[in-house]
Order: C-alpha cells, then sequence, then structure tokens
C-alpha cells in the first residue's frame, strides 16, 4: 500500500513571482511525488515576466502559468501551506502545517535582481522536499 500523496500550497498576494517560482520548483524536483498548488489573495493578471525569465535559465517553463485565487478550500485541500513573507492572510485550519519563507518580492525587478531569488527559493523547496519525502532507509 502507498502513502497517501502529500500537499503543499504556495501563497503569495499577487501568485505572479514568488509562489509560481516555488510550486514549479516543487513540482519539477518532486516528479509527481507531491500535489502542488499556489495562490494569491489579489492575483495579478500575469506572472511576473522576470520570474518566467529567470525560470527559464534553469529548464522550467512558468509562461504557461495563470495566476490563480486563494480561496478556503485551497487550503483546507493541502497538509502544508506555505507564505512567502509578504503578510498574507491564510485561512488556518486545524491538521495543515503553516511555514512562512521570507524572500525578496520579485515584483518590479530586473532579472539580474529576480536570479538570487530564484535561488533562495530552490535551497528552500529543496529542503521542504527532504522533509516531505524522506529517502528510504
Amino acid at each position: 500500500m502507498s502513502e497517501p500523496q502529500p500537499s503543499v500550497l504556495f501563497v503569495c498576494v499577487h501568485n505572479a513571482g514568488r509562489s509560481q517560482m516555488a510550486a514549479a520548483f516543487l513540482t519539477h524536483l518532486s516528479q509527481g511525488r507531491i500535489e502542488v498548488r499556489s495562490a494569491g489573495s489579489a492575483p495579478a493578471d500575469a506572472v511576473n515576466p522576470a520570474a518566467v525569465r529567470a525560470m527559464a535559465e534553469v529548464g522550467i517553463d512558468l509562461s504557461t502559468q495563470t495566476p490563480k485565487i486563494l480561496t478556503p478550500e485551497t487550503v483546507r485541500a493541502s497538509d502544508v501551506v506555505i507564505t512567502m513573507g509578504c503578510g498574507d492572510t491564510c485561512p488556518v485550519f486545524p491538521g495543515t502545517t503553516y511555514l512562512d519563507w521570507k524572500l525578496d518580492d520579485p515584483a518590479g525587478q530586473s532579472l539580474e535582481a529576480v536570479r538570487p531569488i530564484r535561488d533562495a527559493i530552490e535551497q528552500h523547496v529543496r529542503a521542504l522536499l527532504t522533509r516531505l519525502l524522506p529517502e528510504p532507509t
């Protein structure tokens, strides 16, 4: 019998930069072993173009992603909810793990400024992946 698949929700206000990059990294690195969502309380019209370019540099395509609205149902359906240090309010439900990652906002930043944010997000995601999917012993 297989273990239930963990689910992770990444949240930031506009769901256009940090949360999109984090979701893309986790989707890529988990190879389908984790259900991944991202959302925002006030979604932007489109994903930040600098975030799309920064992720393309590491072989991950964000060009077809769109910002999504945060709903209580999305939070309730997630085992882990990660906010991106943007002061976002998120419904709290028992049994859900909440983490807050302090990350600079890539909104309005150049590609050069977004690269270190992207790299920090990747480090956080890799640590999360190790926690959620420990290697079999």
